[in-house]
Parts: C-alpha cells; structure tokens; sequence
C-alpha cells in the first residue's frame, strides 16, 4: 500500500511547494484548509500540530513534520527524486535546497511583511523592501548559473523538491508585495530559471494545482493573483 498523507494547506501559500511535489510523483495524499480568514492557523488543534502557527505541515503515518524544506527532505528519503545520501551530487543538492529555504525564502518573507522587521514607517519600509529586492536579485543570479550547469536534481523532465520550491518562490516574487515596486523581478533576466519554470509548467502537477488553488494557466511564467476555490491565499 502507498503512504498517506494528509497536507494542511492554504492557497498560494508554501504549502503549494508541497502539493506540486505530491501530485508529480504522484503520491497518495489530502488535503486539509487552513482557513486564513479565520486564522485558522493559529487554531489550537493546527498549533498542536505546528507550535509555529506556520503553512505547511504534513501529517504522516510516522507524525506531522512542518517547515517546506523539512518535508521535501523527508519526502525525498522515502522516495527518492533527489540524490541518496551516498551519491556524491547530495552535498551539492542540499546545500542549495536550504539556500532556498534559509536564504531566498527568508528574504522574500522580509520584502512581504516589512512592518515586522522595520516597524510602522512608511519610509523605511520602503528602503527596506528595495534593499531586500537587491539581495534576491543576486539570489537569483546566483542560482541561474546554477540551473545552467545543468545539474541532474535541477530539470524540468524529472523536477526534484527544489525545482517546484524555486519556481513558487520566483511566482511570488512577481506578485508580491502588492503595495512596492516590483519592477525589479524580470523573468528574462534569468534564462536558465526561466526554462525551468517554463518546463515545470507544462507538467501535469502543474496544471492539478493551479486548478486546486486558482493560480491561473501560466502560474510560473504569467503570474496571477490567486482566485482559489476554497479559501483564502492571504
């Protein structure tokens, strides 16, 4: 019998780095909402599952695991679609795995919620978010050198975890923060990441989950607010 899962969601949220990866291997899974209307993940049975009051947490038959790059991990060991541990490539694939989650996501969560790290003044939030959109712009030039080294864990024909997590990030990148300039963000100006986001686009998972969350026909390459069936992506 396949393993289980069951994801706690919101829409548009980390969780999609998630369910993307779920649905391309194609692993038996549920969905759960957390409802952010409702703050539902602040919710005393969610935070019984994530002390954090974070999105995502996978529930699985060993306990729920949260934190996206912890269950990529934990995925990848039960599954494979990464490196094993012995494979000489797997230093070299987890290091960029937790760039992505300790560095490119760290900074792009400081660009959406200003006010939290520089308080309530306009002004240095706005120097602020312009100074952190320098810095992801360097993130991202350093990992399309990488993409065009052609790793083996970092194509669109056989995606691992970090694919689907760069390809979210650089969405929301395009999208957000709604309220400063986001002409920084020029897909073009990353060829090889582009090809990427354009590969991963065409795959099956893609097309499951922009239709479960309302992410719209090119949710990578022409990004658009989400508009979810259920639920509510902010």
């Amino acid at each position: 019998m396949r393993p289980f899962y069951r994801l706690h969601y919101a829409p548009d949220n980390a969780s999609l780095v998630i369910r993307l990866f779920l649905e391309d291997r194609q692993l038996s899974y549920e969905t759960a909402l957390v409802d952010r209307t409702r703050t539902g993940h602040k919710a005393p049975d969610y935070l019984r599952l994530n002390p954090n009051g974070l999105i995502p947490v996978l529930e699985t038959p060993e306990g729920a695991i949260f934190e996206t790059a912890a269950i990529l991990l934990w995925l990848h060991d039960r599954h494979g679609f990464a490196p094993e541990p012995a494979d000489a490539a797997r230093g070299d694939y987890l290091k960029w795995l937790f760039f992505a989650s300790n560095t490119l996501h760290a900074d792009l969560r400081v660009t959406f919620y200003p006010a939290s790290y520089i308080g309530e003044d306009p002004g240095a939030q706005a120097l602020l978010v312009s100074q952190m959109q320098n810095r992801l712009a360097r993130h991202l030039a350093t990992l399309d050198a990488v993409a065009g080294a052609r790793p083996a864990w970092f194509d669109a024909a056989s995606p691992s975890g970090l694919c689907w997590y760069i390809a979210c990030l650089m969405r929301w990148m395009a999208l957000y923060p709604r309220t400063f300039d986001r002409s920084w963000f020029q897909l073009e100006d990353t060829r090889n990441l582009s090809a990427l986001l354009g590969g991963l686009e065409g795959r099956p998972a893609t097309r499951a989950a922009a239709a479960a969350e309302g992410l719209g026909p090119r949710p990578f390459t022409a990004p658009q607010l989400a508009s979810p069936p259920e639920g509510s992506a902010t």
